[in-house]
């Protein structure tokens, strides 16, 4: 989840809540790369999550990384919630989940050697006090009442608002993780054809990265039960948005859709003030309840944006939100992927070629398909397995395309990136099926043998 922001210019134009997000407008030669993954924390002999406090708990896995490799804490108050160091940040989600959210970067050779220095940082420090992370898409078995909530003032207030809308928001709070790459734009013509190509192949990359098919110590039935989490969760502010797809949509119209979900907060001086339901519209005339008179600031605004979970999501920049987290070895395909797609023209281009076609029933039936079935899911005449080849061969082009060599110049490309997910369409396997293989197989439907063998 993301840190609040704080200060900005005051509002005074509603023409400025679009201009906010045209900022985000780059020239190609400035397009970076920032990945996010998350990862579940446990106690190594127990499998119990780990607490805020105590001696295995996640505030001792903070302290570590800030005291052995020079990270800045964040704190709120008094405690310590996050990390940064150039660039990058280390953050909890609600039930302590240990997020990296990386920094801005060239190419998917950095953005991978920085996930492997995090992870290796992480496992330096966890293993010394008896903690493991793993990487999934929901946690295996864990209960809600086993998930401690984070000590942050925007998850309480998150909490309290889930119990009253969905009915899978506190599932998804405390006992979900996922991967996903944060993309640029050249312009709001490149903005719309790329919110467009992610929302449709957002199936693609949930089906590829599958990896939660236990969920509360049972097979849940779903090869991504995050998901399906996310598809009753507040239809506020989650889905498959098929205004992205009508005529006219640009920035004006995102920043209206924004301004019709309702609101969590408003941070001031450290202080999340409870704004759950109320309406940013209200907010911008100052006649917000909870701070009467007062009109928001352009922090306001950029929080209020991280307050919408759909499959991709606009902000200075594009998120694509679809794909399970998983093991160490497939974090930098996702980057990979949607890189691959995005950032040549060629490939992009291709990419709306196969999926512009499609009308909003069709990209939500692909949707739900890709959560229960995965590789194996079928919509009409399209067969997930066949797309995602495709998906992968534009991707591949475009990787090709940019030629971005690393490793001091031995390897050529960022192609090799997408091994793992060739592998999968090639065996017609992602990790949950492999999961399942082993439960109904050598592990006898011994659930607990996913943490030796799965954890990072």
């Amino acid at each position: 989840m993301s840190i609040p922001q704080s200060g900005g210019a005051p509002i005074t134009d509603h023409a400025q809540l679009a201009e906010y997000l045209a900022s985000g407008c780059k020239p190609k030669s400035e397009w970076r790369i920032g990945t996010e993954h998350e990862k579940f924390g446990y106690c190594r002999d127990t499998h119990k999550p780990l607490p805020y406090e105590g001696e295995r708990s996640i505030k001792a896995v903070l302290e570590g990384l800030r005291d052995r490799f020079g990270w800045a804490p964040v704190e709120e108050g008094g405690n310590i919630i996050g990390l940064e160091k150039d660039g990058a940040n280390v953050s909890l989600e609600p039930g302590g989940a240990l997020e990296l959210s990386g920094a801005p970067l060239e190419t998917v050779h950095q953005t991978c050697d920085e996930v492997n220095a995090h992870l290796e940082e992480v496992k330096s420090v966890a293993d010394e006090i008896g903690v493991k992370f793993i990487g999934l898409g929901a946690a295996p078995e864990w209960t809600h009442d086993e998930m401690p909530l984070m000590p942050k003032g925007r998850y309480k207030l998150m909490n309290d608002y889930m119990e009253r809308v969905g009915t899978m928001g506190t599932a998804m709070m405390r006992r979900t993780c996922t991967v996903q790459v944060n993309l640029d734009f050249g312009s709001e013509a490149d903005m719309v054809q790329k919110m467009r190509v992610a929302l449709a192949l957002q199936p693609v990359a949930t089906a590829l990265f599958a990896s939660s098919p236990f969920f509360e110590g049972k097979v849940n039935g779903h090869k991504s039960w995050r998901s399906r989490i996310w598809r009753d969760l507040d239809p506020d502010r989650t889905g498959t948005l098929p205004f992205v797809f009508e005529d006219g949509f640009g920035f004006e119209a995102w920043a209206e859709y924004a301004l019709d979900v309702p609101m969590y907060f408003v941070y001031r001086d450290g202080v999340y003030h409870n704004a759950l339901g109320m309406s940013f519209r209200d907010f911008l005339k100052g006649e917000l309840p909870v701070l009467p008179g007062e009109t928001p600031l352009m922090s306001d605004w950029a929080d209020h944006l991280t307050t919408i979970f759909p499959e991709a999501r606009l902000k200075k920049f594009i998120e694509m939100r679809g794909a399970d987290g998983g093991p160490w070895r497939r974090l930098c395909a996702l980057p990979a992927f949607w890189v691959g797609l995005c950032y040549d023209q060629t490939a992009l281009d291709a990419a709306w070629d196969l999926v512009k076609g499609w009308d909003a029933e069709t990209r939500e039936t692909l949707r739900v398909a890709a959560s229960v079935d995965g590789l194996q899911a079928q919509v009409g005449d399209i067969k997930m397995l066949d797309l995602a080849r495709e998906a992968i061969a534009i991707a591949e082009s475009g990787l090709k395309a940019r030629a971005m060599p690393g490793a001091g110049g031995l390897v050529p490309d960022e192609t090799h990136f997408l091994n793992a997910l060739k592998d999968s369409v090639e065996s017609g396997q992602t990790l949950a099926d492999e999961l399942l293989a082993e439960y109904h197989g050598a592990w006898a439907g011994d659930l607990s043998r996913i943490y030796a063998e799965h954890a990072y």
